[in-house]
């Protein structure tokens, strides 16, 4: 018989791992740690969690689903430039306050379950706010995995300091980013 400690619930260890992911780093995200956190022993949590990769599974979604949210409210009721602004500035956003989280977003997921994910969001979001630029196919997908790598790439640098020691403020890199953005996706819109 399995004893289920009050108050724990698959729900409230998927958001104190969050929590935790974004205090020390997701990669310290561990059964061992949470359980220290709510002061109990590691097995008393198999009873709401399979394994750590089940845990970092939960937290990763919870992530991408939370990420998801917070793009669609930037961009409702934007287009073009402003969409694509209001996209990466959420996207940006949310690495900073969140770096555990956002880095959780990255964990790889199975097939099936990245299927179900917010990630599909993602896409279709990305896709939406592409729909100002009216671009034809394949390049509508090459901008979507352009958009997704530049938004990665600069929230992964500045995540690591690699703009800390330099006089140009990342800041002005990344407004000048989006001003190159948005002319690469126009000078691709179909005729």
């Amino acid at each position: 018989m399995v004893v289920v400690r009050a108050g724990l619930s698959p729900e409230r260890l998927t958001l104190a791992g969050a929590e935790l992911a974004d205090e020390a780093g997701f990669d310290q995200v561990t059964l061992s740690a949470l359980a220290r956190r709510f002061d109990v022993k590691p097995a008393s949590l198999y009873a709401h969690v399979e394994s750590s990769h089940d845990l970092k599974t939960r937290i990763a979604l919870f992530a991408l689903e939370e990420l998801a949210d917070r793009v669609a409210d930037a961009v409702a009721g934007r287009a073009g430039k402003d969409a694509l602004a209001a996209f990466a500035n959420a996207y940006r956003y949310y690495a900073r306050t969140h770096p555990g989280r956002y880095e959780a977003a990255r964990y790889r997921l199975d097939p099936r379950t990245a299927a179900a994910s917010a990630g599909v969001r993602h896409a279709q979001m990305t896709r939406a706010i592409l729909r100002g630029y009216d671009l034809a196919e394949p390049d509508q997908t090459h901008a979507v995995r352009m958009l997704g790598s530049v938004f990665h790439g600069f929230a992964a640098l500045e995540a690591a300091g690699a703009f800390d020691h330099t006089d140009v403020a990342a800041q002005e890199s990344w407004a000048w980013t989006l001003d190159s953005l948005d002319a690469a996706l126009r000078s691709r819109s179909a005729p």
